[in-house]
């Protein structure tokens, strides 16, 4: 099962790295920063990036620095700790996900597309099993309360 859901989780990860790469400039670990600051409602350290969406540190830190650079997430003061910094979307950086984001879920439809309906809502429940026996949070809505993934 890992070998399946590993190969699964990366093929399905370059079909969507194809709609962020070419039209965005964007790679797989700077979407996932803008796809973890996107649905936050608060800022977030790129610590807990890395931990939730399970990429390495170095890794996160070079896509923080790129999107630094294109103006697309700014640095704020953390508030529970004024030596560290956490992480939001800027405006441009809103505006950018929220293009992309719709674009993202056609394309995660094509891919969902062999399953008919059913299976599709049968996955999804059976994919939320698995993460909630793991302790993994599924939802945007978890995040906002346990802030983590």
């Amino acid at each position: 099962m890992p070998f399946r859901l590993s190969r699964l989780a990366a093929e399905v990860s370059m079909a969507l790295a194809s709609e962020y790469a070419e039209r965005y400039g964007l790679d797989v670990p700077a979407w996932r920063v803008m796809a973890t600051l996107g649905f936050r409602e608060t800022p977030c350290s790129a610590q807990f990036i890395s931990q939730c969406t399970r990429t390495h540190k170095s890794t996160i830190s070079r896509a923080v620095t790129s999107l630094l650079e294109r103006g697309a997430i700014e640095r704020v003061e953390n508030a529970d700790d004024r030596r560290e910094f956490d992480l939001r979307l800027t405006r441009k950086g809103r505006k950018l996900y929220e293009e992309l984001f719709p674009r993202l879920l056609r394309k995660e439809q094509d891919i969902l597309s062999c399953l008919s309906p059913r299976e599709q809502r049968d996955f999804a429940m059976l994919l939320g099993k698995i993460e909630q026996s793991l302790d993994l949070v599924q939802t945007p809505h978890e995040v906002s309360k346990t802030e983590a993934y």
